[in-house]
């Protein structure tokens, strides 16, 4: 896989990986990691949520008024 940056993102990604004393490559990969593990976890909520909603609405709708 090629990853082609911006020469901003780049320099930035540089400047973190420096910070942190890692390579690029490291600070990219656990940003990907953390990036799916984010978006799995917002999407089983959402599931969740989709599932549960329609259970609770007639309740949902008497705390509302």
């Amino acid at each position: 896989m090629t990853l082609r940056l911006t020469d901003a993102e780049a320099d930035a990604l540089r400047t973190r990986a420096e910070l942190e004393g890692r390579s690029m490559q490291d600070v990219a990969r656990q940003a990907v990691r953390e990036y799916i593990e984010q978006r799995s976890r917002a999407e089983l909520i959402d599931g969740v949520l989709d599932a549960a909603l329609p259970r609770y609405a007639e309740a949902l709708a008497r705390l509302a008024k």
